[in-house]
């Protein structure tokens, strides 16, 4: 069985229950980080509806997160949701304004090494996982 991630009739991703059950959790959870609403409805039949406005408003604020912080786990907890959530917004024909913008370091998210303050997050890296994560989803 699978479940939709739909935005009126443009259907932006069809994966199996418990991946979606997953995603929508980790939505919920990483909301709260950046306390922006994720534009995710609740599930009707097999559909997730997706407010695109919302949505991307949500993942803008987590790739700025992402973008600005220089904690290693932090941001590689977040990259596998940002880049799944990164493919449904390119299949929407959106785009999110955060990975163009200037970054600046978030004082609560430092993390110092031996060589000092460890580099902000890498839009690149982004990059790369949303092509890895677009070919192994389904619509």
């Amino acid at each position: 069985m699978s479940q939709y991630f739909q935005a009126g009739d443009l259907v932006l991703w069809n994966p199996s229950n418990r991946v979606a059950e997953l995603f929508v959790r980790t939505s919920k959870a990483v909301a709260e980080l950046v306390d922006v609403p994720t534009g995710i409805g609740p599930m009707r039949a097999d559909d997730y509806e997706i407010d695109l406005d919302v949505f991307v408003g949500f993942l803008d604020a987590l790739v700025a997160q992402y973008l600005s912080s220089s904690h290693t786990i932090l941001r590689s907890m977040l990259e596998g949701f940002i880049a799944t959530a990164l493919v449904m917004v390119d299949r929407a024909g959106r785009n999110v304004p955060s990975l163009r913008a200037t970054v600046t370091l978030d004082p609560r998210d430092v993390s110092v090494g031996s060589g000092g303050i460890r580099p902000l997050g890498d839009p690149e890296r982004l990059y790369e996982l949303v092509s890895k994560h677009a070919a192994a989803m389904p619509r």
